[in-house]
């Protein structure tokens, strides 16, 4: 499904010592980008590829807002080395969505209304399809123990719940 390499890719503004150009697919496109070995995979999405759904919250893997799949599994961009990514799929909030089709996940965040600042958002949806994905989304017990690694500082865990309860039974029909 790749396609060419995406030319959007923003330049290196210094080059480092320890360079390494990576070979992956970010939301369906390939992408060939040199960078820094220290880069985290948060890092490369949002200051290299501009995509700025993943948000820097903590920086230290405990917050969740950063959350992207890799290989189809969540993980905190914030400690993934881009380096880590060399051939494997991302798929961050903006390629989550058919074109202009909202996920059943981020219709169901709108109609049962999940969000209030809207920063852990990207986050809480991309950890909610993997809650469901990965058949943990059974109980709202099951779905609180598996986001607790994404944290709402508005509290708006009610709806998020309620959100992923509704979202489930369409992801599995669908």
């Amino acid at each position: 499904m790749a396609q060419n390499v995406t030319p959007r890719v923003a330049p290196l503004q210094v080059r480092p010592a320890q360079a390494l150009v990576v070979h992956t697919t970010v939301n369906r496109e390939a992408v060939e980008v040199e960078i820094d070995v220290r880069t985290s995979l948060l890092d490369l999405l949002r200051e290299r590829l501009a995509l700025t759904g993943a948000k820097k919250g903590c920086d230290h893997g405990q917050c969740g807002a950063c959350t992207v799949h890799v290989d189809g599994r969540r993980v905190a961009s914030c400690l993934t080395l881009a380096a880590k990514v060399e051939g494997r799929q991302i798929l961050t909030i903006e390629g989550l969505s058919d074109g202009s089709n909202l996920h059943p996940m981020q219709q169901a965040f709108i109609d049962h209304d999940a969000l209030q600042c809207g920063y852990c958002t990207p986050g809480q949806i991309m950890a909610a399809v993997a809650c469901v994905d990965e058949g943990n989304a059974g109980t709202p017990e099951r779905i609180r123990e598996y986001m607790s690694g994404n944290i709402c500082r508005c509290g708006a865990y009610v709806g998020i719940v309620a959100a992923i309860e509704d979202a489930a039974s369409k992801m599995r029909r669908g």
